[in-house]
C-alpha cells in the first residue's frame, strides 16, 4: 500500500507539466504527504484543467481502499463504477515512499523517475458530507499490477499516467470502465530510480525539504 508521497515543485512547472488553466487553492510544495491530509489534485471541469487541494483518504477512513483504490475491486464494486463514470481526477506527484526491509532492520526509500519529473497517478474522488450537512472533498489513488522496482516492496503501485493517458482520464466525455482500463497500467521501471531517504519520512508532521534529499545508507537504517 503506498502511504507516502512527495509533491514539491515550482508552480510553473507544476502548471506547465499538468496543464493547468485555473488554481482553487494557494500551492505549497509539499514533501510528506500522509493519509488524511491535503493533497494536490487535478481535475476538468466544462473542458478547463484545475488544481484543487483535496483530503487524501474516503470516508470511513478504515473502509478497504480508502487510500489506494484496487483496481480489481473497482471493476467489481459499482460505487466505483459511479466514481469512473464522473469522479475522475489526477493526484500530481513527484516520488513515493516505501520501506526496505533486510533481515531485521529496515530503511525508508524514495521512488521517482529516473528524470526527477514530475508525474500524475489516476485517482478517485468522493464529496462526504458530515452531520450538518459540510461537505468533504475526498480522493483516493487507483492502483495497479506492481512493476519489478515497486514489486520488491508490494504486489500494487499507483496506476501512473503518460500526458496522453491523463487526457483521455480526465475527458469528462468517457464514461466507459473497458475503455480506461488499458491506459491502468504497471508503468516502467526502467523509468523509474530509487535512493535511501530520513526515516523522519514516518512521522506525519515532517514536512520538508530533508525528506527528498538522499541520505546515507548508513544513517538511514532503523530497526524495528
Amino acid at each position: 500500500m503506498c502511504q507516502r508521497f512527495s509533491m514539491a515543485a515550482e508552480l510553473p512547472e507544476v502548471q506547465e507539466h499538468f496543464q493547468i488553466e485555473r488554481m482553487m487553492y494557494y500551492y505549497k510544495n509539499r514533501y510528506n504527504i500522509s493519509p488524511t491530509q491535503q493533497t494536490p489534485v487535478v481535475l476538468q471541469q466544462n473542458g478547463e484543467r484545475i488544481l484543487d487541494e483535496f483530503r487524501w483518504g474516503f470516508i470511513p477512513y478504515w473502509g478497504k481502499d480508502a487510500i489506494n483504490a484496487d483496481l480489481r475491486n473497482v471493476h467489481k464494486n459499482p460505487s466505483y463504477r459511479k466514481m469512473v463514470d464522473k469522479q475522475r481526477c489526477v493526484i500530481p506527484c513527484n516520488g513515493f515512499y516505501y520501506w526496505k526491509k533486510e533481515g531485521k532492520r529496515e530503511y525508508p526509500v524514495r521512488i521517482v523517475m529516473k528524470n526527477r519529473s514530475l508525474f500524475g497517478v489516476a485517482g478517485l474522488y468522493e464529496i462526504w458530507r458530515d452531520t450538518r450537512g459540510e461537505p468533504l472533498r475526498t480522493c483516493t489513488l487507483v492502483m495497479t499490477e506492481a512493476n519489478p522496482l515497486i514489486g520488491e516492496f508490494e504486489s500494487r503501485m499507483p496506476a501512473i499516467l503518460s500526458a496522453e493517458d491523463m487526457a483521455l482520464w480526465l475527458n469528462e466525455g468517457t464514461n466507459d470502465l473497458d475503455a480506461l482500463d488499458p491506459i491502468l497500467r504497471p508503468h516502467s521501471a526502467e523509468e523509474m530510480d530509487t535512493y535511501a531517504v530520513t526515516p523522519l519520512i514516518d512521522d506525519n508532521r515532517h514536512d520538508s525539504v530533508e525528506c527528498i534529499q538522499e541520505m546515507d545508507l548508513a544513517r538511514a537504517w532503523v530497526k524495528r
